[in-house]
């Protein structure tokens, strides 16, 4: 954790929608007439495309799986490296992985393959990192450590397939089978190490459908926002200092469903999540701009 270069995780699976957290940030942080600096958590994938598929071979060859989900294919060193910099001083290094052909367009270079390890942003007044192990902690490394607000972005598991499959089907070209492979092959690693950092996070945004979700490897339209409710978790309403009673007047449709939890229409998230975290970001940055005053 750091007073002068607060530290933003947004965590989230495959098909979480995590980008929806980071745009919301992008917002409050243009208000608050602050800069931030985005990091790709899969900019720290250990593997590129050929690599990584080649590794899943040699592994399934000895009865093993790697997954994404797991440190064997991650440089969590490298990601803990960067957090660690940039708390100190603003600084650190990081990459980003090419997804689509869009991207790989743009940045001209081939899909499934790592940008070049570049400075972050210069200046910048809060870093947010996107990506899958924003609270992982284990006996060699400790991300969680360096967060200063962690936040969970965790739909339902047949809601976060379903993103899964179609993104993969429509966006990247795989085929269903082929997603359904990956999805049982990592499946150990998600127990293992994705879903402990939900009960780390400081707050959690969970959309539930409420349509029929039984299969998700079914052909079936996306679910979308509107056809969703969302569960939202605080683990210490307390220390992030959370008005229940404000927030529930000026959300439409939510209640309580338990001391720390409330649950609103989905296409109330990010209407909510500014009410949510703009306190909190207005807390770390003034805490910041004290800090390198003195």
């Amino acid at each position: 954790m750091s007073d002068i270069h607060p530290i933003v995780a947004v965590t989230g699976s495959s098909g979480s929608d995590a980008s929806v957290v980071t745009m919301a940030f992008q917002h409050m942080l243009r208000r608050e007439g602050a800069k931030l600096s985005v990091v790709d958590g899969n900019g720290f994938h250990r593997y590129d495309r050929t690599e990584f598929l080649d590794a899943v071979r040699r592994e399934a060859e000895h009865g093993r799986s790697i997954s994404h989900f797991g440190p064997a294919a991650n440089l969590f060193d490298r990601l803990e490296a960067l957090l660690r910099t940039y708390a100190a001083n603003g600084g650190g290094e990081h990459r980003r992985y090419v997804h689509s052909a869009e991207e790989a367009e743009r940045l001209e270079q081939m899909p499934g393959t790592f940008t070049a390890w570049e400075a972050v942003s210069e200046d910048t007044d809060l870093l947010c990192y996107e990506g899958l192990h924003g609270c992982h902690q284990d006996d060699n490394v400790d991300i969680a450590h360096y967060m200063d607000l962690k936040i969970g972005m965790v739909p339902v598991i047949n809601l976060e397939w379903m993103r899964k499959i179609n993104r993969d089907t429509g966006e990247r070209g795989y085929t269903s089978d082929a997603v359904a492979d990956t999805i049982l092959r990592r499946m150990q690693d998600y127990v293992r190490y994705i879903v402990p950092q939900f009960s780390r996070t400081d707050v959690n945004f969970q959309p539930v459908p409420t349509v029929d979700s039984s299969d998700p490897f079914a052909e079936q339209e996306p679910v979308t926002l509107e056809q969703c409710v969302i569960v939202v978790r605080f683990r210490n309403p307390a220390a992030f200092s959370v008005d229940f009673t404000s927030l529930l007047s000026r959300i439409r449709g939510s209640f309580m469903s338990r001391r720390n939890t409330i649950v609103l229409p989905g296409p109330e998230l990010v209407f909510a999540m500014e009410l949510i975290l703009q306190p909190r970001v207005h807390q770390l940055l003034e805490q910041s701009q004290r800090a390198r005053a003195a």
